[in-house]
């Protein structure tokens, strides 16, 4: 990882309340961790998931539900409901990974369909008024979460967390399976890799870093709504990943900033927003085909790899009569 890049991330987190909303910087950490996880699936491990949103709102429910009906303290409801995230993760993939391609996506998607009408019947859910009021509470019992800076600052941790966690898990030896994976499955279960099993483990990752940003989510907004489970917040994490860029640690992030950022300012605009969200996608896309951060790097990739003019080429060295 580049120390200017870590620095700068760190710096900006430090020092953003200071000249942004903290609710604002709030919800782009809970959106970056969220395409973060389904970056991790799909960006190092090949597997295109379209029913993220499972994770994010199963696990922001249970997180509510927890800590306003059960009076848990608000860390023992996070642990809820990415554990819960986690474990619908491991069943969802034990399904999920017997498919390859499209197959295994639209299963994802028909999966995530059937978390969302059970979210719409479910009793505790509240159906479409979805779940309001729950208390962000104190931390660890002494951390009033209801200051709005400390609140800001603890989800900047649980960032930070997913985010260093996810950079561990790729470049780990782990990880590099995940990209032989990615690039040549063959190869990889003719190497003797058990290649469902690394599949399974990095699904139940994925959906629990996503439970993780679901939980934090309903910390700080202190509601539940049928949105978080809806197959188009599927489509959020795609948008902020490809923009940011697909297989990078940094463009999550960049991508959530991004989309975050344009539905925020635009959206006095009304039904509009998604007309104009979707040119600007494709602006990106054709203009960034790698992302964002994925562009950089090829850009200064090239600038190491520029050969030499000719006129500056060396002389060759000849021996002496």
């Amino acid at each position: 990882m580049r120390a200017p890049g870590v620095a700068l991330l760190l710096a900006l987190g430090l020092l953003a309340p200071l000249a942004v909303y903290p609710v604002f910087m709030m919800k782009i950490y809970c959106f970056a961790l969220f395409a973060m996880a389904f970056n991790l699936l799909f960006g190092f491990a090949g597997l295109m998931s379209f029913g993220h949103a499972a994770f994010l709102g199963s696990s922001a429910y249970v997180t509510g539900y927890a800590v306003k009906s059960l009076g848990l303290p608000p860390e023992l409801g996070i642990l809820a409901g990415t554990g819960a995230a986690a474990l619908l993760g491991l069943g969802v993939g034990r399904l999920a990974i017997r498919r390859e391609g499209i197959y295994f996506s639209m299963v994802t998607l028909a999966l995530a369909q059937m978390v969302y009408f059970i979210c719409v019947q479910a009793p505790f859910t509240g159906s479409e008024d979805g779940m309001q009021g729950i208390p962000r509470g104190r931390l660890f019992g002494f951390i009033d979460l209801d200051n709005m800076l400390a609140m800001y600052y603890f989800v900047l941790a649980i960032f930070l967390f997913g985010f260093f966690a996810v950079y561990r898990i790729v470049h780990s030896p782990f990880g590099q399976v995940l990209k032989a994976i990615r690039e040549n499955e063959p190869r990889a279960i003719s190497l003797g890799y058990d290649v469902q099993r690394y599949k399974l483990v990095t699904f139940v990752l994925s959906a629990g870093l996503a439970g993780l940003a679901g939980a934090t989510k309903t910390l700080v907004f202190q509601l539940v709504t049928l949105t978080d489970v809806h197959w188009a917040t599927s489509g959020e994490a795609v948008l902020m990943t490809l923009v940011g860029g697909l297989g990078t640690i940094f463009g999550p992030f960049v991508g959530a900033v991004v989309v975050v950022s344009l539905e925020h300012h635009l959206a006095g605009l009304g039904s509009w927003v998604t007309l104009i969200m979707g040119l600007i996608f494709m602006a990106c896309v054709l203009t960034f085909r790698e992302g964002i951060v994925g562009t950089l790097n090829s850009l200064r990739h090239r600038r190491k790899v520029q050969p030499q003019p000719q006129g500056m080429a060396a002389a060759p060295v000849t021996a002496e009569a």
